[in-house]
């Protein structure tokens, strides 16, 4: 079992930055892969990145690419999304998410575990 909690989102004025923190429990931290998705109102949760069980591989949306950064330190149990030159599109609560070994999945049905969200509002 894994517990997700996420932090770290606000309001933030379009070509600002924010960096959201997910803090997990238990023991096996670095054999989980670590994503992280985003759900605008009306619209389907979205894959954003994700980092490998090894941290090897780091993989992005296109839409995220050169502007988003994922990190992990698994000895703080936490994965980061660090986000810069935000846009109003960005706006959405953003979610972390774990599979035991994953490997970069991109679909929301690969997780295991999820975290509550975070809200990130980018006006304009």
């Amino acid at each position: 079992q894994v517990n997700l909690v996420e932090s770290g989102g606000g309001l933030v004025q379009a070509g600002g930055s924010l960096r959201l923190s997910c803090a997990a429990s238990g023991r096996t931290f670095s054999s989980y892969g670590l994503g992280w998705f985003r759900q605008a109102p009306g619209k389907e949760r979205d894959f954003v990145a994700a980092k490998t069980w090894g941290g090897t591989g780091t993989y992005y949306a296109d839409s995220v690419k050169g502007r988003f950064t994922i990190s992990r330190d698994n000895a703080k149990n936490t994965v980061y999304l660090q986000m810069n030159s935000l846009k109003p599109e960005d706006t959405a609560v953003y979610y972390c998410a774990a599979r035991l070994y994953g490997s970069g999945q991109r679909n929301v049905n690969e997780y295991d575990y999820w975290g509550q969200g975070t809200q990130v509002t980018v006006s304009s």
